[in-house]
């Protein structure tokens, strides 16, 4: 199989944020467009919970990425201009170390074994590779979803390791709906039999829990709105068991059942259970005790928030508290809400709406 994805092994201890450590830990990425002479060109792209660094296609590997229509030539991402990174998160199942990985010092499987994981691990861990690739200075981070919570964990870990950020559909802390969103899809996958407190066959995972995980999921990263006008009280055209009582009768539940069925089979329980985890423990507001102090510790030339009216799991007066938080320490700081139709995921499906301003966000040279 072609692909594109880079790895390295950081030999050595890694401590993580709240204790415990991991041995010679491995990071997967990828990268589009050529580092400049200064290599000061380089955006790193911090992605949400279940993406891999396959962000979009290239000759190494030609399916397409999770952010296919935003990186390559002539698009908001430039590769003409810039040298672009995607990593695929510390604890995820798509080649960086996490609970799926084999853990150096046993030759057994870490799974619960992992450490908690937090998103300063997931900063730091990335951070290890943009020195890798002989970086000091990031032209922008760039973070969607999660990744927009590991981006400020990345800028305030390392103040003025990066000059501009943009913050898509994030937050600085997870509030209580959301909270409580994903502590039910971890439940859902903790209470499977087949999960067995995390010793599992991978060949036979708790896919029930899993995909019941997956469905809560997607109706909170879609919207209301989007449901009644796509769905309706459309009925679903698969065959059914004439016997068989509630069933499925609707085509939005025929539609989530599809979309749990792609993702459960693809994604490690334990992996999504330690990330979903570890967005619900980032509180911005923890580096100096309050959120004014923390946004005092960045050092940033240019930042840009877009959020998404119709967006239930990270609102818009979470992204105005964060576009005003940055603009108090960033005079060049853009906001922006879209009147998108898809809720959370917006910056995944309706690329019409994000493209022309991150385009214009990266067409502006710093001053």
């Amino acid at each position: 199989m072609t692909t594109a994805a880079k790895s390295v092994t950081f030999e050595g201890r890694f401590k993580m944020h709240r204790g415990g450590r991991i041995e010679s830990p491995t990071m997967v990425y990828e990268t589009w467009g050529e580092l400049n002479k200064n290599r000061d060109n380089g955006v790193l792209i911090f992605s949400g919970l279940s993406p891999s660094a396959h962000a979009a296609s290239s000759q190494a590997d030609p399916s397409a990425g999770w952010w296919e229509e935003m990186i390559g030539p002539g698009l908001p991402l430039d590769t003409d201009r810039f040298f672009v990174i995607a990593v695929n998160s510390l604890g995820s199942c798509f080649g960086s170390t996490g609970p799926a990985s084999v853990n150096p010092e046993t030759g057994q499987v870490y799974r619960l074994d992992f450490p908690v994981l937090t998103l300063e691990d997931v900063a730091t861990s990335a951070h290890l590779v943009v020195r890798h690739l002989g970086i000091d200075l990031l032209h922008a981070v760039v973070g969607c979803s999660m990744g927009g919570m590991s981006g400020l964990a990345y800028c305030v870990t390392y103040p003025g390791a990066a000059r501009a950020f943009v913050s898509i559909s994030s937050c600085t802390r997870s509030l209580p709906f959301a909270i409580a969103v994903r502590s039910l899809q971890r439940e859902m996958i903790t209470r499977d039999p087949k999960w067995m407190h995390g010793t599992y066959d991978p060949s036979d995972p708790p896919l029930t829990g899993q995909r019941l995980a997956r469905k809560l999921g997607m109706i909170t990263y879609r919207s209301p709105q989007e449901w009644e006008k796509r769905f309706g009280r459309e009925r679903a055209t698969d065959q059914h068991d004439a016997g068989k009582q509630f069933q499925i009768d609707f085509a939005v539940e025929s539609y989530l059942q599809n979309h749990a069925e792609k993702f459960s089979g693809g994604f490690d329980a334990n992996c999504y259970l330690y990330l979903s985890r570890a967005s619900d423990l980032f509180d911005f507001s923890e580096y100096g005790g309050s959120l004014k102090a923390a946004f005092s510790r960045l050092l940033l030339e240019r930042t840009l928030v877009i959020g998404v009216e119709t967006d239930i799991l990270f609102p818009p007066h979470q992204q105005r508290e964060l576009a005003e938080g940055l603009a108090e320490v960033c005079k060049d700081t853009t906001h922006v809400e879209l009147d998108c139709i898809r809720g959370h995921d917006s910056f995944l499906v309706d690329m019409d709406a994000f493209r022309p301003v991150i385009c214009e966000f990266f067409d502006n040279d710093f001053q």
